[in-house]
């Protein structure tokens, strides 16, 4: 589950961070029948604001009103999805740092003593995240014992669980 929003790797100008985070904040520009988006990041170091565009010289008639109401509003639904979009981050040059913007949910601990454990993983949002180091907290192992359970057969799944996910999953853990 996502706890918050995912922090934009991105080198400040003035203070050197490397990270900024997202203000839910965004800026519309119109000219005359063109309008620019932007959203609103903020270096937690030193306060600076940078822009990262969304639309850019888009005629207003080709921007859906429910999208435009969502923009006016500062919509944190609206960054969240836009933080997502590839082409947003492609056109901006960010990429996005993942670590703590998300929770694991397992439901208590009552699971881990069976011997066979068949779990299936639902996203609730489409955070990439590493299997491995997914099922290792969640089982409450280590990264590298988790490893050496999927080396050995132990631990299977149809997916690949050495790279990263950002879909539902299923695994099955044999002790």
């Amino acid at each position: 589950m996502p706890t918050r929003l995912p922090r934009v790797l991105r080198r400040c100008h003035t203070c050197a961070s490397e990270r900024f985070r997202a203000s839910g904040k965004f800026r519309v520009n119109a000219h005359h029948k063109l309008l620019d988006v932007w959203l609103l990041v903020l270096c937690p170091g030193c306060g600076e604001t940078v822009k990262l565009t969304v639309l850019e010289r888009v005629n207003v008639r080709s921007v859906p009103p429910e999208l435009l109401d969502r923009l006016h509003a500062n919509d944190l639904g609206l960054t969240a999805e836009l933080l997502r979009d590839p082409v947003v981050l492609r056109r901006n040059r960010v990429a996005l740092d993942w670590d703590g913007a998300w929770r694991l949910d397992t439901g208590g601990p009552d699971h881990l003593d069976r011997e066979v454990l068949d779990v299936t993983v639902r996203f609730a949002a489409p955070i990439p995240v590493r299997p491995v180091r997914l099922i290792a907290e969640g089982c409450g192992l280590s990264r590298a014992e988790t490893e050496r359970l999927i080396t050995e057969g132990r631990l299977v799944s149809a997916v690949r669980l050495t790279g990263r996910l950002s879909g539902d999953f299923t695994f099955t853990l044999k002790r």
